[in-house]
């Protein structure tokens, strides 16, 4: 073999290693072989007390949700009124919507700046939280459609880095505990707890805002937090990673127990979620998913209690 040929050779070679590198980046079968590898071994143990995300089905995909163009974000589970709330982050709003995807208010946020993330705190009350200001708000549950004014609620300063579009993306609220997880975008990805957070809503700034992203060591192969859940029964956190395509489950010790890829040809999807942005769960342990612009998805398992009027 001349050595002309086995340059040729070489080159192609490391074309063709550069282009699977790439392929395995861009589809992320990196982190789906990771998970798949990291949730085997305790499978049995965990089926039946978990989440367990890898049952998860879609029973409603891509729906377009009506009068919201764009910028659909954060999501949560009002368990008193039995429905979702949303919000739309340009401009900024806070959206009722049934266990379909249909709207049914809606609330212009006048005041606040770049709404990313929503919670239900239970006692009537919501949460969410600006992106680039990093304020969180806690308002009451509006009654009827209407304007809502940053003003007349309480606001909490968390602000912990220069004011940029990969701040606070996601907000999950443990009741039983409260216990407030704030999830940072990227640069670097951060998962924080707020301690007591209901307990005294009068100060500007938490005084137990801890950052338990340490914790999660290795369980954190994902690129971004786009949502957060959390689920009552087991205790466990659901994180959403628009940029891997995943939601992986994480147990009180921060362990990965199970995880959903939002690919096509997954759980039932007949293609995947272009840019998921919220998550949440509902009482009767149904998933919800929505999705930029404007995507609304709902996940069942097999055995899933039939929805309730």
């Amino acid at each position: 073999m001349t050595s002309s040929r086995k340059a040729l050779l070489t080159i192609v070679a490391l074309v063709v290693i550069v282009v699977t590198v790439l392929l395995i980046r861009h589809f992320h079968w990196d982190d789906r072989v990771y998970y798949f590898f990291s949730t085997r071994d305790h499978a049995e143990a965990w089926q039946d007390k978990s989440v367990w995300l890898d049952d998860y089905e879609a029973v409603i995909q891509a729906r377009p949700v009506s009068g919201v163009p764009d910028n659909l974000s954060g999501l949560t589970f009002d368990p008193d009124r039995r429905q979702l709330w949303a919000v739309i982050n340009r401009p900024n709003e806070l959206v009722g919507m049934s266990l379909e995807g249909e709207v049914l208010s809606r609330h212009p946020l006048h005041g606040f700046d770049d709404v990313e993330g929503v919670v239900h705190l239970g006692n009537g009350q919501l949460a969410v939280v600006e992106e680039r200001r990093q304020t969180v708000v806690v308002m009451p549950v509006p009654e009827d459609s209407g304007v809502l004014e940053l003003k007349d609620f309480v606001q909490l300063q968390v602000e912990l880095y220069a004011e940029d579009n990969k701040e606070y993306e996601g907000l999950a609220y443990d009741r039983a505990n409260d216990r407030l997880y704030i999830a940072k975008e990227s640069d670097p990805m951060r998962l924080y707890q707020i301690k007591d957070f209901a307990k005294d809503l009068s100060q500007r700034l938490p005084q137990d805002m801890q950052n338990i992203t340490p914790s999660l060591g290795r369980n954190l192969f994902l690129n971004d937090f786009s949502g957060l859940a959390f689920d009552e029964a087991s205790g466990h956190l659901l994180a959403l990673s628009d940029e891997s395509k995943l939601l992986i489950e994480l147990g009180t010790t921060g362990k990965v127990i199970s995880y959903m890829s939002l690919s096509g040809g997954l759980s039932g999807l007949e293609s995947g979620i272009p840019q998921a942005e919220g998550v949440t769960l509902d009482d009767q342990g149904r998933l919800y998913i929505v999705s930029e612009p404007n995507l609304f998805y709902r996940f069942e398992k097999p055995s899933a209690t039939p929805p309730q009027p």
